[in-house]
């Protein structure tokens, strides 16, 4: 069953050093709060992992906590690049970044695989690219059945992997609903999965089209309520567009990015 922790003692816990973390949430319940006591904990040489990299992995990078971005898409949605990534890929700076480039379906299915048990994946994918050239992770396979030639990706298995949800019950299952992207594959892959959750409910309504993660697939459940702003949880909050449309001047220069890391993330000052 799951564990009920603080989220400072469930990043103290389960994340280490070195660890492969992914952090799901398509566009909605990404989880900052989660990602911010991992740079306030100073972990370092982290593999992160998300299909759409934004401002999450902006600051984790920014902050030298990565050494490594395993991605399939990365910018600030809806305004443009990502300046402390493209400092570290550009000009190494905090460090140099390692990068594993792939397409959503590629990355998506990797976790598949990874949450399978099988050792890759295989789909039609990467056609007209050089991908494969760039990538351990990407190869071509060919069917044994018609002789089609078509793309493997590697399983993935994070050590840990971090989502937002909605709501858990006080048996540790959890609830969430909305933009549900990969969280559900992203959590059966890894070994530990650690939920910061908006609510802690005595039982779940019996609404449809939510996805429940059953308590044995959760390592530890942490009660954050906004603890995936500046994005948005569906039932609870709406998305802060003006802190994504702040963060492309403010991440800009080295110096101020700092600035906003001291106060905002170590300090812990008000927004």
């Amino acid at each position: 069953m799951a564990q009920f922790l603080s989220l400072e003692s469930a990043i103290a816990t389960h994340v280490h050093d070195g660890d492969v973390v992914a952090l799901e949430g398509f566009t909605h319940l990404i989880p900052f709060a989660a990602g911010h006591e991992i740079i306030r904990q100073r972990r370092r040489d982290l593999t992160l992992v998300r299909l759409t990299p934004d401002l999450i992995c902006d600051q984790l990078i920014g902050a030298g906590c990565a050494r490594k971005l395993v991605f399939s898409w990365g910018g600030n949605p809806g305004v443009g690049s990502l300046h402390r990534f493209r400092d570290a890929v550009e000009h190494d700076w905090p460090h140099a970044l390692e990068l594993d480039e792939h397409t959503h379906a590629g990355l998506a299915n990797r976790f598949v695989a990874g949450a399978s048990g099988l050792p890759f994946a295989v789909l039609r994918a990467y056609a007209g690219t050089d991908a494969v050239a760039h990538s351990s992770t990407i190869a071509h396979v060919t069917c044994p059945f018609t002789g089609e030639v078509l793309a493997a990706v590697a399983a993935l298995r994070p050590d840990v992997t971090i989502i937002h949800a909605q709501q858990a019950d006080r048996a540790g299952n959890v609830r969430l609903w909305g933009i549900t992207g990969v969280q559900k594959e992203s959590v059966l892959a890894a070994s530990r999965a650690i939920v910061t959750v908006e609510e802690i409910v005595d039982r779940f309504s019996d609404d449809r089209n939510a996805v429940v993660l059953p308590s044995w697939t959760v390592t530890a459940i942490a009660h954050v309520p906004g603890g995936c702003y500046p994005s948005y949880a569906a039932g609870y909050s709406e998305r802060a567009n003006d802190y994504y449309e702040a963060w492309d001047d403010l991440s800009r220069d080295r110096s101020v990015f700092e600035e906003w890391l001291e106060h905002q993330i170590y300090q812990k000052e008000p927004v």
